[in-house]
């Protein structure tokens, strides 16, 4: 989980979107196949829905971000809610 040398998870709050997607991804997989112990599917768990809670952090930046962006082209007059297509 970790591109150290120890068996040491990265913490959950110093990871990217990508890095937390992608072990998010591997925790489920891990669950799925099960065949662990309940101490360590439920770490996995927990873990996952660290992970789970960190993707929506970055998603919910991402949003606030483009609003933001889409509201100041907006008041510049560049943009205007006739030209976003709500189906895109």
């Amino acid at each position: 989980m970790s591109a150290d040398t120890t068996d040491e998870p990265t913490p959950v709050a110093e990871l990217g979107y990508e890095q937390a997607r992608d072990e998010l991804v591997e925790v489920v997989r891990l669950l799925e196949l099960g065949g662990l112990d309940l101490d360590s599917s439920l770490n996995l768990w927990e873990r996952g829905e660290a992970l789970a809670r960190r993707c929506e952090e970055h998603l919910e930046g991402a949003r606030a971000r483009i609003e933001a962006t889409l509201n100041a082209d907006s008041a510049d007059g560049d943009i205007s809610d006739d030209d976003i297509d709500p189906d895109a």
